[in-house]
């Protein structure tokens, strides 16, 4: 069984920079991609960055373009979430998860079965 957690959640202050990793044990030839979610208090889940663990095809949702960047590294056993320029609306749980569906990188969060705990990302002055 997957398993995976967040690490680098914290307090930041606007313009800050912080990078979340997410380490996993579990891992098999099954998953095709895995990404970063959040949710922000009061709305739903909204989708943060995926990644394709084969092609390396990335995906960043409409808000974070240009100040966030996915990656993992080659062993594909952990997966980063750079985030630069945080803004007070980055405000959330971060999430982590796995998809064994092969257009899981389109970030669509019922592709993705497997997820983490989350951490708490807080931005304010």
């Amino acid at each position: 069984q997957l398993r995976l957690v967040e690490s680098g959640g914290g307090f930041v202050q606007p313009g800050g920079s912080l990078t979340l990793s997410c380490a996993t044990s579990g891992f098999t030839s099954d998953y095709y991609a895995t990404g970063w979610f959040r949710q922000r208090p009061g709305l739903k889940h909204e989708d943060v960055a995926c990644i394709d663990l084969i092609w390396n095809m990335t995906n960043y949702g409409e808000s974070v373009k240009g100040r966030f960047k996915i990656s993992r590294d080659n062993a594909k056993t952990t997966s980063y979430l750079q985030m630069s320029n945080l803004k007070p609306e980055d405000t959330a749980v971060y999430y982590c998860a796995a998809s064994k569906n092969r257009y899981g990188a389109s970030c669509q969060r019922p592709l993705f079965s497997d997820w983490g705990q989350g951490t708490q990302v807080t931005v304010s002055s």
